[in-house]
């Protein structure tokens, strides 16, 4: 697999309606509709019959609030090939088409849009992957239909969310904080992030920066994601749909693996624990030394990640 470092620190806002391999071996820019018409994008990693199973079926990565395509990066490298990696960028993220309506950034919505993208690729199952706000979705598309879903990996994020990380998500979400710089930016997510990620470096804040951030046309280094996307949050039902615990049933007889981050303000151990006993078939995993939420790349991320999918038929 060819690394996709260059082009991921090197991305800039292209045309909605581009559908072009950015680099030969790594993955297709491609685009699909919403059912309300906004242009959305999606990195598509195709698998290599010689290396994996053709028939297996694809993993849906989906990302968090503020986040995009490029979070997942270190995971589709590592299993692209072997797998098909479909990794959307939900509406008002990376080169995604910003909504028209506000009130459409919610996760009912959301769902909505990947129902369209699993029909225009005509995928009757896959791996949902979700990473936070993902796995909110992950449960709703389960609740909706769970036969489809061939696994799930559900990444720090439960039915019951701890108030108190959704308030410090609500005290940065939305702010349009630009910088001069990349290390500007980096010493700024450090300040906000640093406790749910205490053993990162410079260098990895500026990979974060460089996931999160995009270059402007003012030359600022800026969030990549509509501000709007804020205004639902900030009402309890906009953070999340109430009472999750049925649709996180309808995951019964599921490949399943729950990741927390052993830091996290999200997820509890308690949530944890619960989650564990209504589903005993699941695998639940805490990463240390990571809060909300691991990157999929810690060692044991990835050894339960290949655990999980060594269960997919």
């Amino acid at each position: 697999m060819v690394s996709t470092a260059r082009t991921i620190w090197q991305d800039r806002k292209r045309p909605a309606q581009m559908d072009t391999i950015i680099e030969e071996g790594t993955w297709a820019d491609r685009n699909w509709e919403s059912p309300d018409g906004l242009k959305l994008h999606f990195r598509d990693y195709p698998a290599d019959p010689a290396l994996g199973d053709a028939n297996r079926p694809p993993l849906i990565c989906m990302h968090g609030l503020t986040r995009n395509a490029r979070d997942f990066v270190p995971l589709a490298e590592r299993l692209a090939g072997k797998w098909r990696v479909i990794v959307p960028e939900m509406r008002g993220r990376g080169e995604s088409e910003y909504a028209k309506d506000y009130m459409t950034y919610n996760p009912l919505t959301y769902v909505a849009d990947i129902e369209a993208l699993l029909a225009q690729e005509e995928i009757t199952r896959f791996v949902a992957v979700g990473t936070s706000l993902g796995g909110l979705m992950t449960m709703l598309l389960a609740a909706k239909d769970a036969t489809r879903v061939a696994g799930a990996l559900l990444n720090d994020i439960g039915p019951d969310i701890d108030p108190e990380g959704i308030e410090r998500i609500r005290q940065y979400v939305g702010q349009g904080r630009s910088y001069p710089s990349w290390m500007h930016a980096a010493r700024a997510l450090q300040e906000l992030h640093g406790a749910a990620h205490p053993a990162f470096g410079i260098d990895q804040w500026l990979e974060m920066a460089k996931r999160g951030m995009v270059l402007q046309p003012n030359g600022r280094i800026g969030l990549d994601y509509d501000m709007n996307i804020a205004e639902p949050f900030q009402h309890d039902d906009g953070a999340a749909p109430p009472d999750l615990w049925p649709a996180y049933d309808a995951l019964q007889g599921v490949p399943l693996l729950a990741l927390r981050g052993e830091l996290s303000d999200l997820l509890t151990p308690e949530t944890l624990a619960e989650m564990q006993r209504r589903n005993p078939e699941a695998e639940t995993v805490t990463v240390p030394n990571v809060g909300h939420a691991p990157m999929l790349d810690e060692p044991a991320a990835t050894a339960a990640i290949d655990r999980l999918l060594a269960r997919v038929v």
